[in-house]
């Protein structure tokens, strides 16, 4: 098969990491539409059915940054072949089980190929695009994301009622299949020879067993609470990152390169999505149960009164990367967060005698806010760091845009009232702060030029040299050809 050239390249590319980012979203979102059917039909119980996003999500969550890593080394296109495939085959295998077991099963593996395919998706852009230009990109791989969790319900709603709960399944497996399909018919030029990485089996472990005892526990909080057996999680979870820590600083290949997580600007993104995701998702949560267990609204009238907030991250995404080229990611971020908070401030101010208008106010504010910080945190991770790395970042980010959630619906939990019970001011204040608690971090972000805040060296940089523009000269030069195949040509032709 003929080579695509530059720019027909970097469409494809940009296609499939759009696409494959909306298929994993849609998945989630169609899946809790289909769970009380799944439950009825099978006969299990609701712990069970839980268990069905709860083993995908810790499979996940364990994964994303070592798949990260084998898309440095491997190459991202081939990873994202691996991982789309494998996603629509055990998503189909699932619209076949014949039980619950093998339903949990069957979405644990899915989870694996997930976490495949998840880092690629940013490892790619990365890869063809140079970093004062991958704004855009990410801008519309987030609006793809948003325009999931609109049509998720929609679609997964249509289908559980006309089909049943299993028709939901195939919804994705067919275009993941084609993806993965795709990515492998294209061919890939030859690959210049380097020395090879050793892969850090052992850092990938201890960071695999405190993200699944932390991601485990904060799943569990929701129908539980914090016990004593719950709070052993994050002990746990603590003695895996301290032995992690340790490891990494004397390996001579770590997991995480020292370029990844020493520079400012990257790991005040990672923690700023952290924070930001969860509020999002904590706020979602409890306006979810304050509209049907206070004002009695159904599922269908719920989703309505909240969709201001999937279509202004559909919407707002585009302009989002409008707004940082023009103002600088630290001066979006810091503007974002605080319409993000305003959305969380309002919805906790509702009462019984709450309409429309201040309802869909609040989640408009959310999701134009969310919108802003994914997109403008999403890049300055990816830009901020070298090409080899790329996988890396991108594993970090989506880790990030995992435990942020299930963070933010733990403190939900734990903080909410009584179902019936007017109070959701509580819960969404401490969120409110915890999302205020990102306007420190976004101080560390780069400005309108492009360089760190001042007296901030980036690490790696030679001279003091803002580490924007040394990864523009890595990518543009011979050496930075990218794993997925793409020449550094092309790159420069961006």
């Amino acid at each position: 098969m003929k080579q695509p050239g530059p720019a027909a390249g970097r469409r494809l590319i940009l296609t499939g990491s759009v696409l494959g980012a909306a298929i994993v979203a849609l998945d989630g979102t169609v899946l809790t539409v289909a769970q009380p059917a799944l439950r009825r039909d099978l006969g299990a119980s609701l712990v069970r059915v839980q268990w069905t996003s709860t083993g995908y999500l810790i499979a996940v969550a364990c994964l994303l940054v070592f798949a990260g890593r084998l898309g440095d080394r491997y190459g991202h296109r081939r990873l994202f072949a691996v991982g789309s495939l494998g996603f629509g085959v055990t998503s189909a295998a699932v619209g076949f089980a014949p039980g619950i077991d093998w339903v949990i099963g069957l979405r644990v593996v899915q989870g694996v190929f997930g976490a495949l395919l998840q880092p690629a998706t940013l490892g790619m852009l990365r890869a063809v695009y140079p970093p004062d230009r991958i704004g855009r990109p990410i801008a519309l791989r987030t609006s793809a994301i948003g325009l999931a969790a609109v049509a998720g319900p929609v679609l997964g709603g249509a289908l559980v009622a006309a089909s049943g709960w299993r028709a939901v399944f195939f919804l994705g497996a067919v275009p993941a299949v084609a993806l993965g399909l795709s990515a492998l018919a294209v061919r890939e030029p030859a690959r210049s020879p380097g020395p090879a990485v050793r892969l850090d089996l052992p850092g990938a472990c201890l960071l695999a067993v405190g993200l699944a005892c932390l991601v485990h526990t904060l799943v569990g909080v929701p129908g539980t609470g914090w016990t004593a057996g719950s709070a052993a999680g994050p002990a746990v979870a603590a003695v895996a990152a301290a032995a992690f820590v340790r490891h990494e600083r004397r390996t001579v290949n770590p997991l995480l390169p020292p370029g990844v997580l020493g520079s400012p600007p990257v790991g005040a993104a990672l923690g700023i999505l952290v924070t930001a995701s969860a509020a999002m998702s904590g706020t979602l949560f409890a306006g979810s149960c304050f509209l049907q267990d206070v004002l009695d609204l159904d599922p269908l009238e719920t989703g309505l009164r909240a969709l201001p907030a999937p279509v202004t991250m559909v919407l707002g995404a585009p302009a989002s990367a409008v707004l940082m080229r023009r103002l600088g990611a630290r001066r979006t971020v810091l503007i974002a967060l605080c319409v993000l908070v305003a959305g969380v401030l309002l919805l906790s101010r509702l009462g019984r005698e709450s309409t429309a208008v201040p309802i869909g106010t609040g989640f408009l504010l959310l999701g134009a806010g969310f919108a802003a910080v994914m997109v403008t945190a999403t890049t300055v991770v990816v830009r901020h760091v070298r090409v080899e790395s790329a996988g890396v970042a991108g594993g970090l980010q989506q880790t990030a845009m995992n435990v942020g959630p299930a963070l933010g619906i733990a403190a939900v939990a734990v903080l909410m009232p009584f179902p019936g019970e007017v109070g959701t001011g509580p819960a969404l204040t401490v969120l409110a702060a915890v999302a205020l608690a990102g306007l420190p971090l976004a101080l560390r972000l780069p400005g309108r030029d492009g360089s760190a805040t001042r007296g901030q060296a980036c690490p790696g940089a030679p001279g003091g040299t803002p580490y924007e523009t040394m990864n523009t000269r890595r990518s543009t030069s011979r050496g930075a050809e990218e794993s997925d195949g793409t020449p550094a040509t092309g790159r420069r032709a961006a």
